[in-house]
């Protein structure tokens, strides 16, 4: 996860590509809008194919680490 950081001062800490202002989040939302890798490095020409890459699987560890609780809520 070299190409992710966290620093509190950059965006007020959210996870980013490394040496930008991007955010792992900010790349998901183009990828999930149906931009291609290529658009968004066209858009983007100082993010490499590999700092997209690391916010997929920034993301996805995130996700493996999920918890999920069922709660069952009775009426009362």
């Amino acid at each position: 996860m070299e190409r992710i950081i966290i620093d509190q001062k950059i965006l007020a800490g959210k996870p980013i590509i490394k040496g930008t202002r991007i955010s792992v989040e900010f790349i998901l939302e183009m990828l999930s809008s149906g931009m291609s890798f290529e658009n968004i490095l066209e858009e983007y020409p100082h993010l490499k194919k590999e700092d997209i890459l690391a916010a997929l699987v920034y993301a996805t560890s995130l996700l493996k680490r999920e918890e999920i609780y069922s709660v069952k809520i009775e009426k009362i």
